[in-house]
């Protein structure tokens, strides 16, 4: 896990002391938009969805987070809110550690304190990209993009890439910048041209990418 890359054995063995771990079921909220922040989580299994609530009251996907990923530490170092709702969209195994527990491991260990610096500079530098991607990428660029974003912690077999944890439509077309009914015309178009292929799964998609290399000719189109 990325804010603790680098630590020695004993280091990580404090670490997972302190830890909470629970098992989930899908459809489980773990925080909401304007809680207080009281825990970093990560994921061990499963898939959790980071969304917020718009101006109109309306949901909106912002990421998805796969197993091995952490979220909802950065507020617990800006304003103690969470910014976003999570809720997992598969049964997860989700790892926690309360604010004084980390504040502890940081003390104990300065490795962590720069660790933390790199994910919300990464962060930082996402929320970055996609905005660029709203305002200056074409619609079959962004959803290229965010379906090799979503392959990075997808499983890889023989015939391709399936993605961690089953999506809807509406997921992917958040994730884009763009309309459902867009978002829906795309896919089918690279489905028929076998770069993908989708199945159903508890009312998700579960999408298989079979040609990430003509995906990434898509999302890389027009970048200097």
């Amino acid at each position: 896990m990325e804010l603790f890359r680098g630590l020695e054995v004993p280091a990580l063995a404090e670490v997972m002391a302190v830890a909470l771990i629970r098992t989930v079921t899908r459809h489980t909220p773990l925080f909401h938009q304007g809680d207080p922040a009281r825990h970093c989580h990560a994921l061990l299994s499963g898939g959790v969805r980071i969304s917020q609530t718009n101006a109109a009251g309306a949901q909106v996907a912002l990421r998805f987070i796969g197993a091995g990923e952490m979220f909802g530490s950065v507020p617990l170092f800006t304003d103690r809110l969470y910014p976003a709702d999570a809720e997992t969209v598969a049964d997860s195994v989700e790892i926690r550690w309360t604010e004084a527990s980390l504040r502890q491991l940081i003390t104990r260990h300065p490795a962590i304190a720069l660790n933390l610096v790199t994910v919300i500079g990464r962060r930082l530098m996402e929320v970055q990209d996609r905005l660029r991607e709203v305002t200056t990428g074409r619609v079959e660029q962004r959803l290229a993009r965010a379906l090799l974003r979503l392959a990075a912690s997808g499983k890889t077999s023989g015939t391709g890439t399936a993605l961690a944890f089953p999506l809807t439509r509406k997921d992917l077309a958040e994730l884009s910048g763009t309309t459902l009914h867009t978002a829906s015309r795309t896919l089918a178009a690279w489905e028929k041209r076998g770069w993908l292929s989708s199945g159903r799964a508890q009312g998700r998609s579960r999408i298989t990418l079979h040609d990430q290399a003509a995906l990434a000719a898509v999302a890389e189109e027009g970048r200097e």
